[in-house]
């Protein structure tokens, strides 16, 4: 019978192949659900994993819904390697959104029409001051009440839903809007400046780059992120060290809620250019599957990015395509944790065969 028996050390090859073989097994759970719901198989798994890379078109919509996956992400991948757990960049999403779209529509409403290298840059840094003061609410109730960052990161995004559908239902709502809960467009000085003609894809993509190589600057290059990731690994010894635990929750917390604002304000000022009720679809729920698929390394959280982002657009093709149930793209994301958590318990274990005992 098999067995799990302790490595002598984890495993490096299993920790880079763990990730392909959860891939490969969600492909097949995909190919028996699929087939239990009536459909092709084979298109199921086409329409997923091969038409959102199917052309230039294609590729630049993936890209483009990979960006905030990415940016919040990264965010989160700081918390995380410090041992502290934001859930809700969800709602520091949302505000930075709020705040991004407030700055964008005051220009707006007032006339004030800036060059595009004046007003861009003021509506990015105002969607990251918004994620950087909800998670600051986090970080607050951490260090002095000692609150479970968990459960107040987690709350705080329906409480940060409310604020957003209080504004565009309340005074920010588009007075010649029909009754839609929805702002007016932006001025086009707001707007973020694309990358290609005839697409939507925009310097938004650039950011996430840049950002990219920053987070991995500071993790693995600076002093302040080697404490954060000591403090994370070893409380004990941070603390022998002299490491500030306030320190690291709140550098964390702010990077987190920062980027993640960041994102907002890519996503409302980039392929929106107005504020909804429905401007996140889960992306900061999702950034935590895209966190854990890459190794909490950005490099790894580019590509795991570009994965669940296809898994969205999957899922939108799949439902006006194939007739698949909306909650598809979620089902096959959770399939994707849940067996990454599973595959990597051969990280640290082998698997034996053990004969079966002979029976008297």
């Amino acid at each position: 019978m098999p067995r799990l028996e302790p490595r002598a050390s984890p495993s490096r090859a299993m920790a880079l192949v763990s990730p392909l073989l959860a891939l490969a097994l969600t492909a097949l759970l995909a190919a028996l659900l699929f087939a239990a719901l009536g459909k092709d198989p084979g298109r199921g798994l086409e329409v997923f994993f091969v038409e959102p890379l199917a052309g230039a078109r294609q590729l630049t919509e993936l890209l483009l819904k990979a960006t905030p996956l990415v940016v919040i992400a990264l965010g989160l991948a700081v918390c995380y390697r410090a041992s502290i757990w934001n859930i809700g960049a969800e709602g520091q999403f949302l505000l930075g959104a709020v705040g991004a779209g407030g700055v964008a529509l005051w220009l707006t409403s007032h006339g004030i029409v800036l060059p595009r290298a004046a007003s861009v840059p003021l509506v990015l840094a105002a969607g990251a001051v918004g994620g950087m003061a909800w998670a600051a609410i986090v970080a607050l109730l951490r260090e002095r009440l000692n609150a479970n960052e968990i459960l107040v990161s987690l709350m705080l995004v329906y409480v940060a839903q409310q604020v957003l559908n209080w504004l565009v239902f309340g005074p920010w709502k588009d007075p010649q809007g029909f009754n839609f809960p929805q702002t007016r467009t932006f001025h086009a000085s707001t707007w973020l400046p694309p990358l290609l003609g005839g697409s939507r894809l925009n310097i938004g993509l650039l950011v996430a780059l840049g950002a990219v190589a920053l987070v991995w600057l500071f993790l693995f290059r600076s002093y302040r992120g080697f404490q954060l990731q000591v403090g994370g690994l070893a409380p004990a010894a941070a603390r022998y060290a002299g490491f500030s635990s306030r320190g690291a929750i709140w550098s964390a917390l702010m990077i987190s809620g920062g980027l993640a604002g960041l994102a907002g304000a890519i996503e409302i000022a980039g392929p929106l250019r107005q504020l909804t009720p429905h401007v996140s679809t889960g992306l900061g729920f999702t950034a935590i599957i895209v966190v854990f698929v890459g190794r909490l390394h950005p490099l790894g959280i580019v590509f795991a990015g570009v994965l669940l982002a296809m898994m969205l657009i999957g899922g939108e093709l799949g439902q006006s395509r194939l007739g698949l149930p909306n909650a598809i793209s979620g089902v096959f994301q959770g399939l994707l944790l849940v067996l990454l958590l599973a595959c990597d318990t051969l990280i640290h274990y082998r698997v034996r065969l053990r004969a079966a005992p002979a029976r008297g």
